[in-house]
């Protein structure tokens, strides 16, 4: 029913897809696609593949639930993401922290994730953005963040599904196989912006009051500097 042979055809493909979520650019190399042409433009035309993709992957259900749940300012949200991937989610706590407050993104050093741990209150939600050559250290700080805190975690991930899915309240799966050596993750920051341009107009009355304090106090601290 399934479409193959038999068992041992299954476990084969099965043992593929687990191989492929732990493939390194070295590895990526060996089976990399040529950008035909103008390499530019051909790149540019995978990325556009890639986004269209992933509206294919999320339902817009599923986008409006993840959106309510981090326009909840009686949630905490603490965010962290892998080796390369936590640059999106600095961006995302930048621009949710101009939203809302309560809003956290913990460090990379797991030495000081137990006082973000701590803070956590049940509902809380942590957002984990997890790629291939998954990171051990952030499924076992979602173990932790789900069994002795009781928060919900929402997982950005791609196709082969981080370890950290079986923990997630919501997990948002993006293509990011560019053909190249490196993965991109473009889909990913399109996503996240779109996320972010939700979330403010779900409530833009109180987007526009915290962003015109958060002004109002920078440039006061601007004022102070020029002063000295």
């Amino acid at each position: 029913k399934l479409g193959y042979g038999g068992f041992q055809d299954f476990q084969q493909q099965l043992i593929a897809e687990l191989k492929e979520g732990q493939k390194s650019p070295v590895d990526l190399h060996s089976t990399r696609r040529q950008v035909e042409g103008d390499y530019l433009v051909g790149f540019f035309q995978r990325a556009e593949k890639l986004l269209s993709e992933t509206s294919e992957m999320i339902s817009a259900g599923q986008f409006e639930r993840v959106c309510a749940l981090l326009s909840d300012d009686k949630r905490g949200l603490y965010l962290i993401g892998g080796r390369m991937s936590d640059p999106i989610v600095q961006y995302l706590s930048r621009h949710l922290r101009q939203y809302r407050a309560n809003v956290f993104h913990l460090p990379s050093d797991p030495e000081v994730w137990p006082e973000y741990l701590l803070r956590m209150r049940p509902k809380d939600i942590l957002v984990t953005i997890d790629f291939r050559r998954y990171q051990n250290s952030l499924q076992e700080l979602a173990q932790l963040a789900v069994n002795k805190r009781g928060a919900g975690v929402v997982l950005v991930t791609d196709k082969w599904m981080s370890p950290i899915s079986k923990l997630a309240t919501e997990v948002l799966p993006v293509p990011i196989d560019s053909g190249t050596v490196w993965d991109s993750y473009a889909a990913a920051l399109t996503l996240v912006e779109a996320i972010v341009a939700r979330v403010t107009e779900n409530n833009w009355e109180q987007t526009r009051k915290r962003i015109e304090a958060w002004d109002s106090t920078r440039l006061d601290f601007e004022a102070q500097k020029n002063d000295e």
